[in-house]
Order: C-alpha cells, then sequence, then structure tokens
C-alpha cells in the first residue's frame, strides 16, 4: 500500500497545482479587463474635460469681445448726450437771451397823434379801473436768482416764514403728512442746524394733508387730513385751534398733476389769503378763490384759464396767479399760465419766465411779498428764489 500511496500522492499535487493555476489566470484576467475599462474611462473623461475647456475658452473669448463692444457703445452714447445736453444748454441760452429782447414794432403807418392820444385815454381808463379794484401793481418780470441753503427732510414738504412779516422765525412742514412743525428762531438757525437740533417741535391740533399751507399773521393755516376737506386755522408758537372751516369748495381735485398730496394750495401776496385748487365740475382747469384769513371764508372764486396737466406748484402776486408747469421727468421749471383777477395784465401779455437751471421739481412755492422772495423745497431741498418786479401800468 505504502508505495502505491507514493505514487498517488505526485498526481494528486500535481492536479491541485493546475487547479490553482488556472484560478490565477482567471483573476489575472479579470484584472486586466477591469484595469482596460477604467483606462478608457479616464480617456473619455480626459478627452471631455479639454473639449469643455476649450469651449469654455471660446466663450470668454466671445464674453469679452461682446464686453469691449458694448463698453465702445456706451462711450459713443455718451459722447452723444454730452454733446446732446451741449446743445440743449445753448438753446435755452438763447431762449433766455431772446425772452428778455422787446418785441419789434409793427410795419403799419398811422398817425402818431391818434395813437399818442389813444394810448394815454386807455392808461387813464386803467389806472381809474385798477384804483377801484386794489392798490398793489406789481407783477413778476423774471426770476433773478436762486440760492439753496441745505437739505432737510423728505423730498417733499413747505418751509417759509411769517408772510405778514417777511422776517423773523422759520417754519418747517416736512413730508406731505404729519401734525409736528418746527419753528427755528431765524434763518441762521435753520441752515446751521443739524437736523432739528435747533428747532422748537410744535404740535398741531389735526394731521395735515399735503404741501399747501402757509403761516401768516402767527397763525398756521393748514388742510386737515381726512375724507372732509376742513380748513385750520393755529395759533403760533403755542398751537392750539383758533378756528376751523369746512370749505364750500365741493369736489376738490389737485390743482397740480405733478405734485398729487396737494388738494389745496394756500398763498399769501400782498392782498392777503387765497386758495389755489381745482374741482370735477371743471378737471382740466386751475380755479382761485379770495378768502378771509379772520373768519376763513370764501369771498369770491375765479375759474381760470391755467391747465392743471403737468402743473407742479402756483403762487399769487398782486391778485395774479402765476402757474408753475414741468415734465413728468423733472427738467426746467417755468410760469406758463398767468391770471390777474383785476383783468390788467393779460396772459399774452406776460413774460414766460424760467426758473434757473436745475435738474427737479418743487413740491411747493410759497411767495413772501415784504421780501419779494420764493420759499421753494424741491426734492429735499430748502430754495430761495429772488423775484424782479415791475409795475402792470407800464404795460
Amino acid at each position: 500500500m505504502r508505495p502505491v500511496l507514493l505514487l498517488v500522492l505526485p498526481v494528486l499535487l500535481l492536479v491541485l497545482l493546475g487547479l490553482v493555476g488556472g484560478q490565477q489566470q482567471a483573476l489575472m484576467d479579470y484584472l486586466e479587463r477591469r484595469l482596460q475599462a477604467i483606462e478608457e474611462r479616464i480617456s473619455l473623461w480626459h478627452e471631455q474635460t479639454t473639449r469643455y475647456a476649450s469651449e469654455l475658452r471660446e466663450a470668454k473669448q466671445a464674453l469679452v469681445l461682446q464686453l469691449e463692444g458694448l463698453e465702445k457703445s456706451k462711450e459713443v452714447q455718451r459722447g452723444e448726450l454730452d454733446g446732446l445736453g451741449t446743445r440743449v444748454s445753448r438753446v435755452e441760452r438763447e431762449m433766455d437771451f431772446l425772452e428778455t429782447q422787446k418785441e419789434a414794432q409793427p410795419c403799419v403807418d398811422v398817425d402818431e397823434k391818434l395813437v399818442e392820444q389813444q394810448v394815454t385815454v386807455a392808461k387813464e381808463k386803467t389806472k381809474l379801473k385798477y384804483a377801484k379794484l386794489s392798490g398793489c401793481k406789481d407783477m413778476l418780470e423774471s426770476v433773478k436768482g436762486m440760492k439753496i441753503l441745505k437739505r432737510f427732510g423728505d423730498s417733499e414738504g413747505v418751509w417759509g416764514r411769517d408772510m405778514s412779516l417777511g422776517a423773523g422765525r422759520v417754519y418747517i412742514f416736512n413730508g406731505s403728512s404729519d401734525d409736528t412743525l418746527y419753528q427755528f428762531p431765524s434763518l441762521r438757525d435753520f441752515t446751521s442746524s443739524s437736523g432739528t437740533t435747533l428747532g422748537t417741535p410744535i404740535r398741531l391740533p389735526g394731521q395735515w394733508r399735503g404741501m399747501g399751507h402757509v403761516v401768516y399773521r402767527s397763525h398756521a393755516y393748514l388742510l386737515e387730513e381726512g375724507a372732509e376737506p376742513r380748513l385750520l386755522k393755529v395759533s403760533l408758537p403755542g398751537g392750539a385751534l383758533a378756528d376751523s372751516s369746512v370749505l364750500p369748495l365741493v369736489e376738490l381735485l389737485p390743482p397740480y398733476t405733478l405734485t398729487p398730496d396737494t388738494l389745496l394750495d394756500l398763498a399769501v401776496d400782498e392782498e392777503g389769503l387765497w386758495a389755489i385748487y381745482a374741482t370735477r365740475t371743471d378737471p382740466r382747469h386751475v380755479a382761485l378763490a379770495k378768502m378771509d384769513a379772520d373768519t376763513l371764508a370764501v369771498s369770491h372764486t375765479w375759474s381760470t384759464p391755467c391747465a392743471r396737466e403737468n402743473a407742479e406748484a402756483a403762487f399769487v402776486v398782486c391778485g395774479t396767479l402765476y402757474v408753475v408747469y414741468n415734465t413728468r421727468l423733472p427738467g426746467r421749471s417755468r410760469v406758463q399760465c398767468v391770471y390777474d383777477v383785476g383783468e390788467l395784465l393779460a396772459a399774452d401779455e406776460a413774460p414766460l419766465t424760467y426758473f434757473p437751471r436745475r435738474q427737479g421739481a418743487h413740491s411747493s412755492l410759497k411767495y413772501s411779498p415784504h421780501e419779494k422772495l420764493l420759499y421753494a423745497w424741491g426734492q429735499g431741498y430748502q430754495i430761495l428764489y429772488k423775484l424782479t418786479m415791475r409795475s402792470k401800468l407800464d404795460i
């Protein structure tokens, strides 16, 4: 038996070794196939990465070219706009110059004595008629100068002095709706104050609406916020309610389409207190009313030919309404419509008055008859306009 075993064992060993060798070869073949598949995937990833990088470089170059083209176009447009601005400024200067020139005399041969006699008679009639209406004879000729004092508060508001005095305290109504105004001892205190540090707050008995209020004869006159238009007369500096009145002006509309928050604009001139408004009975035009500052009664009303469209503010000088117009995109303000309640100044006889060039619009304009100044609030800036006057009887 032992010799037989010795012969069988080598055979078994050879068989086992053969089996092990076959398994190793199969394993090697499998690993080789896996490595080949991985290499193919790596090669594909490398090819895709190269293509993506190339496309990204091309897109970047195209974007750079587009940006350069846009920059060149921007520079061209900027140059065109600068040139346009220069031309517009030149045209405005030429217009301002032409406005100052007298109109040419008509080429008509007439009897000089007859003309002189007619002019004399007309002037005498005009003077007589004017004497019966009012003692004020001034009219606006031009806006001579502008001074921007400071920037304070909201983009909309009202500021000024007591228009019956033309000196002393300065009153600030900040915003289109509030119940507290600020009183400054002087114009210097207002301009040098940081915010309201030098101002005294005055609490009002009601909340105002719009930018139509005014200070006159130590009282603040303002339209109260609410469904029913009620005019308040408030004593200053105490802030107590002195009187109130429901206006007989029904179905009020804002008189200026560019300042829709102002439903009623109060104005003061040499003859007293006025109200500028509009109603649904004539929704296209501005109306004017003379008011009694003591009783708040409306003594007389006038319908004017001045349009509400593109109007931003108005003021009254010697019984003459001056309506200021602008554009939807704020530009240069101008007095484009004039209405004289005394019928001495015809609309076509009044000069077309431009305000000094400034980009923006006014939320309020308040005339001071003693100082011949306009207190303006424009986009948060407090501005003073100096006015040049001449006599209506010289026309």
